[in-house]
């Protein structure tokens, strides 16, 4: 990914600054920074974190670090789009229309728990700051407008879910689920009770769900399928 969420190519330098010498600008290098970056962010604050302890870590320069990042705000940019891709991953059962809809929710829910879990520094990062920085900002809402858009698609080719919601807002509805995991999520990976709980966690999440799209709890939904 380029310094910004939509661009084409690696910053080259910042305020004039020279760009790093040839032989220091490798793939390896820039996975490097990001790298280095995601492990500070299990210990430090991203609001608190600066470019030089990112240099430190990484064990780069001051230009190899702008040649690619024009600042710290494109590196989380970056990690956040790389976790978001496998949240996308994480919810396929379910977009796959299957037979058995609340097993499906089940597993993506479950899914999207283990991988904020184990991305829990970057998402946590992106949460707490995505209000404080505009790439950072139109980055997090593109992201969440595409879970959004991806649960209107499957409610609207739904017959069950299209007939419990008859005469609702189905765009509203699917982004106030978005946002609602979002948070949940958010809070479990902050180690936030009840949610630090896995099993309280998705079945919260499975119940809302499958009560909102289908009218439903999941246990009576599965059986009736």
């Amino acid at each position: 990914m380029s310094t910004t969420p939509g661009g084409a190519g690696p910053a080259r330098g910042k305020r004039g600054q020279r760009p790093a010498p040839a032989d220091e600008n490798t793939p390896e290098l820039r996975e490097t920074i990001l790298a280095a970056t995601a492990a500070l962010l299990d210990t430090r604050r991203f609001s608190d974190l600066r470019v030089g302890e990112i240099l430190t870590a990484a064990v780069v320069s001051r230009g190899s670090f702008y040649f690619y990042f024009a600042s710290k705000h494109d590196v989380l940019a970056e990690l956040v789009t790389r976790a978001v891709a496998q949240g996308h991953q994480a919810a396929e059962p379910w977009l796959a229309n299957p037979p058995d809809k609340a097993n499906a929710l089940r597993a993506g829910i479950t899914a999207g728990a283990r991988l904020w879990q184990a991305q829990a520094p970057i998402l946590r990062a992106i949460v707490e700051n995505w209000r404080t920085e505009p790439r950072l900002t139109d980055l997090w809402l593109d992201q969440m407008q595409t879970f959004t858009d991806a649960t209107v698609a499957q409610i609207t080719a739904d017959p069950d879910a299209t007939q419990t919601l008859a005469g609702r807002d189905i765009a509203a509805v699917a982004s106030s689920l978005t946002w609602l995991g979002q948070q949940l999520y958010y809070l479990a990976a902050t180690g936030t009770p009840p949610f630090v709980d896995e099993d309280v966690l998705i079945d919260t999440l499975l119940h809302i769900w499958t009560s909102t799209l289908y009218g439903q709890p999941a246990e009576r939904l599965g059986h009736d399928q």
